[in-house]
């Protein structure tokens, strides 16, 4: 799919730096180019939020997997599954996000994350105290403050990259198991990119 919104060019030195940092350029940052200004403040929080530590890097990428797969973002899902075997995440885990209720390959903890990360995005959001309290005490307040800006984080760019018709570029194709396909639960279906 072409993207809706045509992609701008990149000045040279960026458009060099992410091909050697990820094989391609993305085209969200072809597309947010078109007003460099915000593709520089995108580029800029994105980083930032990727230095942040409270919370455990395998649930802050099964989170945005999560809401990848319930908004329809192909991109947000190929690019974090790409993201969790560079990270050296459990890709069998990784695999089944987009089906996580049906796999029994989460943790309790892990599909309490993937259950706040949907109820976030929900529309309204539908997130219980229950669930909210469950995860502050096994996570504790700073790990579930960071969990939660970065699911709203996700759910920016899964929505931004839908709107502008962004799909999966193929970064997860190097990875040895095949992203599963969502299935049985409202939202799009998002079917596998590797």
């Amino acid at each position: 799919m072409t993207p809706r919104v045509p992609k701008a060019e990149l000045p040279a030195e960026l458009r060099d730096h992410m091909i050697k940092q990820l094989g391609a350029v993305p085209e969200p940052v072809e597309v947010l180019w078109n007003q460099p200004q915000l593709a520089e403040a995108n580029q800029e929080f994105a980083a930032k939020v990727g230095t942040w530590d409270a919370a455990d890097p395998s649930l802050k990428t099964f989170a945005h997997m999560a809401v990848a797969a319930q908004v329809g973002c192909s991109w947000c899902l190929d690019v974090n599954y790409f993201h969790a075997l560079n990270q050296n995440l459990d890709l069998a885990k990784a695999s089944q996000v987009p089906r996580w209720r049906q796999s029994e390959v989460f943790t309790p903890l892990e599909r309490d994350v993937l259950a706040y990360a949907e109820a976030m995005t929900n529309t309204p959001p539908t997130v219980s105290d229950e669930l909210s309290q469950s995860l502050l005490d096994r996570l504790g307040p700073a790990a579930l403050v960071e969990l939660t800006v970065f699911i709203g984080f996700a759910n920016m760019a899964a929505r931004c990259n839908t709107a502008h018709g962004i799909t999966s570029q193929g970064y997860a194709d190097s990875c040895e198991i095949p992203l599963a396909s969502r299935t049985g639960h409202a939202g799009a279906d998002v079917t596998s990119t590797a």
